[in-house]
Formats: C-alpha cells, sequence, structure tokens
C-alpha cells in the first residue's frame, strides 16, 4: 500500500475499483463475452492446452517482436509502466524482488508469487509483502496468509513476514487440534499481536514487549488467513482479514471481489487509509463457505485487487483467463507481475483450484 493508490483515486484512474461490485454471475450466454486475441504461454502449447495451428495473423505489433525476443518480458496492460533495470534493495533488506510457490495436494492445487512493485524496484526499496502456506496431512488442510506491510511503518516488510508465519502457526495448531478446524480466529489475530509487539521491542532493544503504538509505526501491516479443508460436501473455505487486502473468485470465466479489499467512500473516492495489525478489531472480517468444483479461491493484496477493481476490466479478465487452470509457478509469477501504468505497487497473490472428484483428484 502507498499513497500513490490515493492519488489515482483522486485523479480519476481508480475508476474500476470505485464502479458498484456485481454480485456473483451465472453462466454467461453465448454471445455474452467480447471476443478478445487468445494469449498463450509456452506450457499450455506443451501441455495441449492450446491450439496447434493458428490461423494466418496481421503482421505483428513492436511490443509482439519485443516478447519473442524476450519471453519473460512482463504482459502489458494497457498502457505499460517504462522498463529500467530495479535496484536493490538498501538497508540491511535481503529480501528477494520475487517469491513464488506451487503443490498440490489429493484435493486442490496451490500457486502463490509476491513480486516487488515498480515503485519500490525504482525506488530501491525492499518487497513489503508477504505470504505463506502449509499442508496438514492428516486432515487434508491447506493453511495460507497474505500480509501487505503498511509503506508509512518503518519496517513494513518485517511486518508482514512475521504476520503471516504467526497466522500459519496458530492456525495449524488449532487444526491439528480439531480435526482440520480454526476453532478460534480470534487467538490468530491475539498471537500475531504479541509477536509484533515482541519483535518491534527486540528491534528497538527495550526490555520487554513495544507499546501498541510503537509497533505499528515500525511493523504495521494487513492479513488475510485462511483454512481450506476438504470435506464430503466440498472445499470448505474459512478465512479472516485485517486491512484492505481482498478475496476474489474466478466462476464461469469471469472474476469477481467476494470479500475485503478497497471500499469507496460516501465522495465515490478509494481510500489507502487502514487499521492495520498490531490493532486487534472488535470485530475482524470472517467469511465461510464452501469452493465449489471449477471455481478458483484468489487471496491477495491491493497491488493486485487495484488494477483488478470490479473483476470487469482488462486486468480482471486476463486473470479469468489465464487462471481457468494451474499454471506453473514461475508462469503463476509473471503473471502477477504484468506491466500498467500507474500500478506500481508490491503484488501478491494467492489461488486454490479444487481438484476434480472421481480421478485421483486429477482434473
Amino acid at each position: 500500500m502507498n499513497f500513490w493508490s490515493e492519488r489515482r483515486a483522486a485523479a480519476g484512474h481508480g475508476d474500476e475499483a470505485a464502479r458498484p461490485v456485481p454480485p456473483p454471475p451465472g453462466p454467461p450466454p453465448e454471445l455474452y463475452r467480447e471476443p478478445q486475441p487468445p494469449q498463450f504461454y509456452d506450457w499450455q502449447y506443451e501441455e495441449g492446452l492450446a491450439p496447434q495451428a493458428a490461423a494466418p495473423q496481421a503482421a505483428p505489433r513492436e511490443e509482439d517482436e519485443g516478447r519473442c525476443a524476450d519471453p519473460w518480458r512482463p504482459l502489458v496492460v494497457g498502457t505499460p509502466v517504462p522498463r529500467f533495470d530495479p535496484r536493490p534493495p538498501g538497508g540491511l533488506s535481503y529480501r528477494p524482488d520475487t517469491v513464488c510457490d506451487g503443490w498440490s495436494t489429493a484435493e486442490l492445487d496451490l500457486r502463490l508469487a509476491s513480486v516487488r512493485g515498480y515503485q519500490h524496484r525504482y525506488d530501491g526499496r525492499p518487497r513489503e509483502d508477504d505470504a505463506a502456506a502449509a499442508w496438514d496431512p492428516d486432515s487434508g488442510t491447506v493453511l495460507f496468509a497474505v500480509a501487505d506491510g503498511v509503506s508509512d511503518a518503518r519496517q513494513p516488510h518485517i511486518g508482514s513476514q512475521l504476520a503471516c508465519r504467526a497466522a500459519v502457526d496458530e492456525m495449524s495448531a488449532q487444526v491439528r487440534a480439531s480435526q482440520g478446524r480454526v476453532t478460534e480466529w480470534r487467538k490468530v489475530l491475539q498471537m500475531i499481536h504479541w509477536q509484533l509487539r515482541a519483535q518491534a521491542g527486540r528491534i528497538l532493544g527495550l526490555p520487554q514487549e513495544a507499546e501498541v503504538a510503537e509497533t505499528a509505526d515500525l511493523l504495521a501491516t494487513t492479513l488475510v488467513a485462511g483454512v481450506a479443508t476438504p470435506t464430503a460436501e466440498g472445499v470448505a473455505v474459512g478465512l479472516l482479514w485485517v486491512g484492505d487486502s481482498g478475496i476474489w473468485q474466478i466462476k464461469h470465466d469471469r472474476l469477481y471481489p467476494m470479500k475485503g479489499g478497497k471500499q469507496a467512500g460516501a465522495d465515490g473516492l478509494v481510500s489507502s487509509a487502514v487499521q492495520p495489525l498490531p490493532y486487534v478489531p472488535a470485530e475482524p472480517g470472517r467469511f465461510d463457505f464452501v469452493l465449489e468444483p471449477g471455481t478458483v479461491l484468489l487471496v491477495g493484496t491491493d497491488g493486485f485487487g487495484d488494477p483488478v477493481g470490479d473483476g470487469r476490466g482488462d486486468v480482471g479478465r486476463l486473470f479469468a483467463d489465464q487462471l481457468r487452470k494451474p499454471v506453473p509457478p514461475l508462469g503463476f509469477a509473471h503473471l502477477l507481475d504484468f506491466s500498467r501504468e500507474t500500478f506500481d505497487d508490491d503484488r501478491t497473490l494467492l489461488a486454490l483450484w479444487p481438484r476434480s472428484p472421481g480421478t485421483g483428484g486429477r482434473r
């Protein structure tokens, strides 16, 4: 998160996020979708997911020729960010520019990526987002957390990393004790609260935990944490969030927001103001639902949520098209690193696909 989001909204660049959110869609009629030129990765051709022969096309554009020469060049949506060589993060940070992960259980496919935003690459600041995921073999539960360090804090990258790991550790303990369920969501936040205060005390050289205000000044972060447990009725998902990170779903080839994210005020502008952890809200966001076969759960920071908006724009269509099936972890990170002018915040995204029943979990 940074002040660019609020400035974009004030300048009219955040109009996608400010539009009314549509209800969950039903199956679209045959002529609903506007024809879009297909985009395929090399791995999709290798796995037979893309056509082997293409119809004659117009002469390639300059940007297409550049992509042929550099297949890892960021995908361009609208007007791209000017290209430049990222600067190394300053200070004592050793956080990588990009991280990604991906694995599958019998019931779920998971992909995760966190990429440094173009603004932080240009400024030489570390990636402030983080994510973590784990698996409980006894219940088959997948546990995950996504966090966005608040840019106004002094060490937000430490806060986001600690919040993710503390959340997954506490959820894992509860899942093991309760056959796949988190029974005390508030305890998850309380554990993060004390972990952040203890870490702030160590950084500040204090003999005890730092006060809440001191901790927020140093390590403030948002959070979305959740579990996905296979059951006879489907994959039961439980989610908890603090701040403006969000939750989306891809269904019937469309991406739409479910919970969280930025909210428009009475004036129609979208604010970046949040009350992050270590503050524990009286009523944190909570949501439980069943993840249906053929749908995709997305959990991400506002670096993803701001350009996606209500899911009906170019970025929403790009992700709805490319994430119909699990992609390789490196391809997932590459997709998340798309280039679009004015959207330059760190981006972190986690995706879960339920695997088809009756076929050994395979799609």
